[in-house]
């Protein structure tokens, strides 16, 4: 492992990462496998997803044995992990901006992507989406797990307190949106809403660990959260954070489609 000191100045999700946690998604595992059931995948599909990550997901999806998998990912050390993690033959992971990724037009069945679009700013948001329905075959389906504020009215002076306390400790600018706002920014760039679903987002909660990690990881988790303080120190103000902001923050997972 890197020094602390290294280690302390990366993002959150990172900081988890190199701590053992392979479940980094805020509805955790549930929401996941909800998001990959619902896109329907099957042997026809080429599918895409946009910053894989770990490759928890991409595994759980090239279990249906897609024609085609395609990670994209504009860090080339994430996407060289992503690559190893990723135990499919018919897949490849690029390196390449999710707003720009270079494939071809209507090259998609199916676009997944999550946690992502929350740490891009309004305009990259968009730039993201319309390059996912560029990349999809008419009728094709895009489906997100993302960060959501709750209610659909909460006021602006809640919104701005989240978004400065996430950047703060997580070291993202994150800017989750009401459900009301995600579905419109997907149907203003051509998308229809077809499927929603929501789960809490108690990702550092000690339930929620266990129930995602399982009991080996979520151990190993745990003896190195014991054994590194300051990063300890560094988790323990992300989860001081979330229960903050509990009542507010939600994980919204969202399937839409592309017209015919």
């Amino acid at each position: 492992m890197k020094t602390e000191t290294s280690l302390n100045e990366k993002q959150g999700h990172w900081i988890l990462a190199k701590l053992g946690k392979k479940v980094l998604r805020p509805g955790g595992r549930v929401l996941s496998e909800w998001l990959v059931k619902n896109l329907e995948i099957t042997s026809k599909d080429d599918i895409v997803e946009f910053a894989p990550g770990l490759g928890f997901t991409a595994n759980i999806a090239c279990s249906y044995k897609p024609f085609s998998y395609t990670g994209v990912d504009m860090n080339e050390a994430a996407a060289a992990l992503a690559k190893k993690n990723i135990h499919y033959e018919n897949s490849r992971v690029i390196v390449a901006d999710a707003a720009a990724s270079t494939l071809p037009d209507a090259f998609a069945n199916k676009v997944y992507g999550e946690a992502m679009l929350t740490m891009q700013p309004l305009e990259h948001k968009k730039a993201i989406i319309a390059e996912a329905f560029r990349i999809l075959k008419p009728g094709g389906y895009y489906a997100i797990h993302e960060l959501g504020l709750q209610p659909d009215n909460v006021s602006d002076e809640v919104k701005n307190d989240v978004f400065k306390e996430l950047s703060a400790n997580i070291r993202v600018h994150a800017r989750p949106m009401t459900p009301s706002e995600w579905k419109a920014l997907f149907e203003e760039q051509g998308f229809k809403v077809v499927k929603e679903q929501h789960n809490a987002m108690l990702l550092l909660e000690n339930k929620r660990v266990w129930q995602d990690e399982g009991i080996f990881r979520t151990l190993k988790f745990f003896f190195n959260l014991f054994t590194h303080p300051d990063l300890r120190k560094r988790v323990m103000n992300m989860k001081k954070t979330f229960r903050k902001h509990q009542k507010n923050l939600d994980a919204i997972a969202l399937v839409v489609q592309k017209p015919l």
